[in-house]
C-alpha cells in the first residue's frame, strides 16, 4: 500500500539541521505514526512521503518555506520586564517558553534575552528559517479508520477513541475541553 490521503504511515527517522545537529528521531521500537493528508506534519515532508510504501527509505531536505517557515523579525519584540511581574521569577530565563493569545491564535513564545528592564521575546517557531534534513524509513502503511479520518489524527490502541462502544464513537471531540482521546 502506498502513502496517500487517509492512510496512516509509521516511520523511523532522524531529523538534523544544516549543521548536522540531531533535532529529533523516532526508532523502530517507538516510531512516528501520522495520518497522511491531515496537515499533521510539515507540508514539504508530506509531499515527499506521498507514494512511498513500507520498506522505502529516503533522504529529504525540507526548505524553511515548506517546513516551519522563514524567520519573521516582526514576531520578535522587547517588552518591559514589569509585564511579567505575575510570573515566577525563576521561570523568567532565556529559553523559557510560554503560550500567549495573539491575533493569530495561541502562539508559543520564547524568551531570547533579558535585561534589568526588558524581556526580549520571539514568536517564531524554534525551527523557523531552518532547512530540515530527514533520513526516513517507512515501516508500515495502512488505511485510516473512519474515526481517524473524522478526527484528523491517528488513534492508538487503548485510547478513549479506539473503543468500539457506541458511546465512545459519539464522544465529544472538543480538544479545548479535554475532548478526543483524553487530551
Amino acid at each position: 500500500m502506498h502513502i496517500k490521503a487517509n492512510t496512516v504511515a509509521s516511520l523511523r527517522y532522524t531529523l538534523k539541521n544544516s549543521k548536522g545537529d540531531l533535532l529529533d528521531q523516532a526508532d523502530t521500537a517507538h516510531p512516528f505514526i501520522y495520518l497522511h493528508g491531515a496537515n499533521n506534519i510539515v507540508v514539504g515532508l508530506e509531499k515527499k512521503l506521498a507514494g512511498k510504501m513500507a520498506k522505502d527509505t529516503l533522504q529529504v531536505i525540507v526548505s524553511p518555506e515548506e517546513g516551519y517557515g522563514v524567520r519573521n523579525d516582526t514576531l520578535t519584540q522587547e517588552i518591559p520586564r514589569k509585564m511579567f511581574k505575575s510570573m515566577d521569577p525563576t521561570m523568567l530565563v532565556v529559553g523559557a517558553q510560554f503560550e500567549a493569545q495573539t491575533n493569530a491564535g495561541i502562539e508559543v513564545i520564547t524568551i531570547v534575552a533579558l535585561t534589568e528592564e526588558t524581556v526580549s521575546i520571539d514568536a517564531n517557531h524554534p525551527l523557523a528559517g531552518e532547512s530540515l534534513h530527514f533520513d526516513i524509513e517507512v515501516l508500515s502503511v495502512r488505511e485510516a479508520s473512519a474515526e481517524e479520518i473524522a478526527h484528523g489524527h491517528v488513534h492508538s490502541a487503548g485510547s478513549s477513541c479506539s473503543s468500539d462502544t457506541k458511546e465512545s464513537s459519539q464522544h465529544e471531540h472538543n480538544r479545548d475541553e479535554g475532548g478526543c482521546c483524553g487530551h
